[in-house]
């Protein structure tokens, strides 16, 4: 796995791209000159959470058959803004799920992707409560 990232413009404004060719931009936070041209670094930690559960979730209930229509992942996290550095204290990502799937299917799912397969969550476990919730949409 290979990332490469590039100054693009004013002070922390990075365009990163993988060995695929997709791209993503960074930015640094305005309190220390960043201009919103993209996502702050610890944004994209959680961007890897969602997308890493996410498609674990996916996977699992259409291996499993489940009618899954539609997916849309929720995360809201804090930081421990008193210490240096600020590492996320508590994330909490709730998935709203729209078909007829399984609510029991959905739970283990849930379970078996924070305690075993997501490796972000893995990682970001170690030094932060992950809660997680759903809401089925039949």
């Amino acid at each position: 796995m290979e990332i490469n990232l590039t100054r693009k413009s004013g002070k922390f404004n990075f365009e990163a791209i993988n060995e695929q060719g997709h791209t993503v931009l960074l930015d640094g936070k305005p309190a220390i000159g960043g201009e919103g041209k993209g996502f702050r670094p610890m944004e994209m930690l959680l961007v890897g959470l969602g997308g890493c559960s996410g498609i674990d979730v996916v996977n699992v209930l259409t291996k499993q058959r489940e009618p899954l229509n539609d997916i849309k992942i929720h995360i809201k996290a804090t930081r421990k803004e008193e210490e240096m550095p600020p590492i996320f204290d508590v994330i909490d990502i709730r998935f709203d799920l729209f078909g007829e799937v399984s609510e029991e299917k959905v739970k283990r799912v849930l379970q078996m992707t924070f305690d075993k397969y997501c490796s972000v969550s893995n990682i970001l476990g170690r030094s932060a409560t992950i809660n997680f919730s759903y809401t089925i949409n039949r």
